[in-house]
């Protein structure tokens, strides 16, 4: 039976889910591989990692929607503030980040320091199931977002860790805004990009 690819709202509820699923997502996401280099625990590191992000953050604060093997996570420009992790939030990620915390900490800051200042929403995050890919998951869940900032007027910025995932972005109406380097030895690229509203 093919697994629903229509976007609903996801709950706290969803949350094993949706960390399983976005863990697998992301195991080969060069910022990821940064973060959590051990292949073997990184599975596990990660469904922790999104749990927390989820149920701490973005579930309260954020437009979450999913399919049956897709993510995505949103945040209005109203609550652009407000989805800044809290101090056991941040407590939390250290935890789970061990030694690699620091870095995460400085890649925080960087890229605090290249987002845009004018009002807009931001994709946070969206991953597809790798077994689930081409199956129109994360088009529709992104398809969704975009309605949604459309419908309000407002721009949309992202920042992808994933060279691979630029042309699908433009696909969608994005351009590439700018390019960094995170900093710390190894420290991957991120492309920040920006998509206009459509009317």
């Amino acid at each position: 039976m093919p697994i629903s690819n229509t976007p609903r709202t996801a709950t706290a509820d969803d949350a094993p889910d949706i960390s399983r699923i976005l863990a697998l997502a992301f195991d080969d996401d060069p910022m990821t591989r940064w973060f959590f280099p051990d292949a073997a625990s990184r599975e596990a590191a990660l469904v922790r990692y999104f749990t927390t992000l989820f149920t701490r953050q973005h579930v309260h604060h954020g437009v979450c929607e999913r399919t049956g093997a897709a993510a995505a996570f949103w945040v209005a420009p109203e609550a652009q503030a407000k989805a800044v992790p809290d101090a056991e939030t941040i407590e939390q990620l250290r935890r789970i980040l061990g030694d690699r915390a620091g870095l995460f900490r400085d890649a925080v800051t960087t890229a605090a320091g290249h987002t845009p200042q004018e009002p807009h929403w931001s994709l946070a995050l969206i991953g597809a199931d790798p077994a689930a890919q081409g199956q129109g998951h994360g088009a529709r869940l992104l398809r969704s977002g975009l309605a949604k900032a459309d419908t309000a007027g407002q721009p949309v910025y992202l920042e992808s860790s994933k060279a691979s995932n630029l042309p699908v972005y433009e696909h969608f109406g994005f351009t590439l805004r700018e390019e960094f380097r995170l900093p710390g030895d190894g420290g991957p690229t991120l492309w920040g990009m920006w998509r206009e509203p459509r009317t």
